[in-house]
């Protein structure tokens, strides 16, 4: 890899985790502890993630299990699921606090697949972007520095790194997509 594309690599792949982390947090009619990533609980005065005030698990399908490490940490936990837009009630037993998902209609999981697809296109747009920055700035090093083959030459490997990066983004897109319709 050509150092001077070093910049644009790692760009790219920050774009794609991004993607990936923002997905994960995309239910998909099965409970999956990420929706809870995002979340913040007020642990004596600092916003702190939800997964290190307590154990969550997944005991069902449709099932998230928190169990607070303090039995003082229950109501706040319980306040920032309902203030937050999961948009699932939590109960609770004094213990432990359960988000119980309900089963997607068919018409919920389409507007998902549509915005898991949106989702997916600004990725790649932000992909692209990164390739036009990265033309721009060889198109700049000029004829001085390195030669036009050289400069054509690294285009051609920025454009298949855009492909890469491109397939990868419609691999997980499609993954997604399929496990919101799996019912």
């Amino acid at each position: 890899m050509d150092e001077r594309l070093k910049p644009y690599e790692e760009k790219m792949q920050k774009s794609y985790d991004f993607l990936e982390g923002d997905l994960a947090t995309i239910r998909a009619g099965r409970a999956n502890p990420h929706v809870l990533d995002k979340l913040r609980v007020d642990y004596y005065g600092t916003p702190t993630p939800i997964q290190q005030v307590g154990n969550v698990t997944v005991p069902e399908p449709r099932i998230i299990q928190i169990a607070p490490w303090e039995k003082t940490m229950i109501k706040t936990i319980e306040k920032a699921i309902m203030t937050s837009d999961i948009g699932i009630n939590p109960s609770n037993d004094g213990a432990v606090i359960r988000l119980v998902f309900p089963e997607l209609t068919e018409e919920r999981r389409k507007d998902l697949v549509k915005d898991v697809k949106k989702r997916g296109e600004d990725g790649k747009v932000a992909i692209r972007n990164t390739r036009r920055d990265g033309n721009d700035a060889l198109k700049k090093l000029g004829k001085a520095e390195v030669s036009e083959d050289e400069i054509k030459e690294l285009e051609e490997k920025l454009q298949k790194m855009t492909d890469k990066f491109i397939k990868n983004i419609d691999k997980l897109v499609e993954e997604k997509s399929k496990e919101i319709l799996t019912v």
